[in-house]
């Protein structure tokens, strides 16, 4: 007998279909909170505290109060439906841990990329990396903080150079059904990417 503290731990047998998504995006735009929004088990944290050996290294403006930062991955899990249960991965956003990404990436079915448009610039790096990856398909998230300003996803499209198939959606990365809106905005779009490449083989 399964107590029901431990019972989010355990899938439902009907669950035909594991999805591993990575989420990715720069230093601070919200992805450990994101997943941790999201997760229904307790999520796995690799925060430490920031330390001078960042210093200089790491793109702080705009983050008065970021004192922390994911050294290796976040994880967390959710459950779509009886059938489907996605398998989040948040990659550090820092570039000189851009080496573990390929690693986390592998078997991902899509990327959820994190954005803050009160920095937009470092969110280019990042798209950069992507393109090195055209076979996994992407979707954009525009992480909305208390003192962000509205844009249109036209203007955002441009800013960030993205093809008119990327899907572009809000979040706040504090709220779970926002959160979990933009992952099945990905889930869909990588769906459709996947038909699409097989149609065409």
């Amino acid at each position: 007998m399964v107590s029901e503290a431990c019972a989010d731990r355990y899938l439902p047998e009907t669950v035909q279909q594991p999805v591993k998504i990575l989420v990715v995006g720069a230093l601070g735009v919200g992805k450990t909170t994101l997943v941790g929004s999201v997760s229904e088990i307790r999520p796995l944290r690799t925060e430490e505290t920031m330390t001078e050996a960042g210093a200089g290294v790491d793109r702080l403006a705009g983050l008065p109060d970021k004192n922390t930062t994911t050294v290796a991955m976040d994880f967390g899990r959710v459950t779509l439906n009886d059938r489907v249960v996605l398998y989040l991965f948040g990659a550090p956003g820092q570039r000189r841990f851009w080496n573990m990404w390929e690693g986390l990436a592998e078997g991902a079915v899509g990327v959820l990329v994190l954005v803050d448009t009160r920095r937009l610039e470092d969110s280019f790096e990042v798209l950069d990396q992507l393109e090195l990856r055209a076979d996994t398909p992407f979707a954009v998230a525009v992480n909305h903080f208390p003192d962000t300003h509205p844009h249109g996803e036209e203007e955002l499209r441009r800013a960030l150079d993205l093809l008119p198939t990327t899907p572009v959606v809000d979040c706040d990365a504090r709220d779970r059904t926002s959160s979990l809106d933009a992952l099945i905005a990905l889930v869909e779009h990588a769906t459709e990417d996947l038909a699409a490449r097989e149609a065409a083989s």
